[in-house]
């Protein structure tokens, strides 16, 4: 082969080369799961451990997102290991089972799939239960700021209100002012 075809072939491989590499780099590295709070804020999901207190229970969710109201149910199962949840439609069928270990996210539903993206799930959950401490160092990282009044909770980006978190006993509500969705959670959270 000649100096020119060998340097011809040389210039095709090389890149070939260079770029499978990375890409292969790219697909052997873990990358922490995140969503984005807002259009700018990339919020790294917490580790299960955060949770203020575990909870294996029934909750009831009533949403509202663009004028449209959904119920159902969820089974939530959360400790230190793992965030588990399984949807339910009223006639009890499972919806959708979601869980959260070891970095991973994993979310099965034939209702679903298409449009929700399972991490936003696990950024609202851990808003709304996990230790102010940790969450709101977390917030910080990504410019917002965590504020707590006894169990309520708002983050902000600058001055603009992005989550109201309101607790109670029996219902956690949680409206998303910049998305325009809201939702309660109701059952036993003095457990």
């Amino acid at each position: 082969m000649s100096n020119g075809k060998a340097r011809f072939v040389a210039s095709i491989i090389m890149p070939l080369l260079f770029f499978g590499a990375c890409a292969s780099g790219a697909k052997n590295r873990k990358e922490l799961p995140y969503a984005y709070l807002t259009d700018t804020s990339r919020f790294f999901l917490l580790p299960p451990g955060g949770i203020e207190k575990p909870m294996d229970m029934a909750q009831y969710i009533s949403a509202s997102f663009q004028d449209q109201d959904y119920l159902m149910a969820s089974w939530v199962k959360a400790d230190e290991t793992v965030i588990e949840m399984i949807l339910l439609n009223e006639m009890g069928t499972t919806m959708g089972e979601l869980s959260y270990r070891e970095g991973l996210v994993s979310f099965t539903s034939r209702v679903f799939a298409e449009f929700l993206r399972p991490e936003y799930i696990i950024a609202d959950f851990q808003l709304c239960f996990y230790n102010a401490l940790p969450l709101g160092r977390a917030l910080e990282k990504c410019g917002l700021v965590l504020e707590t009044s006894g169990a309520d909770r708002r983050v902000l980006k600058g001055r603009d209100l992005i989550y109201e978190i309101k607790k109670s006993a029996g219902a956690v509500k949680l409206i998303n002012h910049l998305r325009e969705y809201s939702y309660t959670l109701d059952g036993d959270f003095s457990q």
